[in-house]
């Protein structure tokens, strides 16, 4: 199971940092990552992380204002957002699996979902 928290309300340009708890699983043994959903459009990567915390990989548009992190003793991931933008308006989801997180292959584990709003 993941549970995802830390979404909320924030101006253009602030930050928020996500959370993602993992349990029921062996945590370091997947890989981690975040999607996102906006209203009226698909599900998109936005950020993934490998077992041990390297490599790390971003959407183009977010590359360079978010950071990804996990902390394996705690089974929890973490998506660090600054600068942000209007268009980052969607709901978060985090992800697992054995093997990667990308566009077009689905994770083994779908977390619930936290709403970043972001106004202008």
């Amino acid at each position: 199971q993941l549970q995802a928290s830390g979404g909320g309300l924030v101006q253009a340009g602030g930050s928020l940092r996500l959370s993602c708890a993992a349990s029921g699983l062996t945590f370091s043994s997947y890989v981690m990552g975040w999607f996102r959903q906006a209203p009226g459009k698909e599900r998109e990567f936005v950020a993934a992380i490998w077992w041990s915390g390297s490599p790390t990989v971003y959407a183009d548009s977010v590359k360079g204002r978010f950071t990804v992190s996990r902390d394996n003793a705690k089974n929890t991931v973490y998506l660090q957002m600054n600068s942000l933008k209007p268009e980052d308006t969607a709901v978060y989801y985090c992800a697992a699996d054995t093997i990667t997180i990308r566009n077009g292959v689905t994770p083994n584990h779908w977390g619930s979902g936290t709403l970043v709003t972001v106004s202008s």
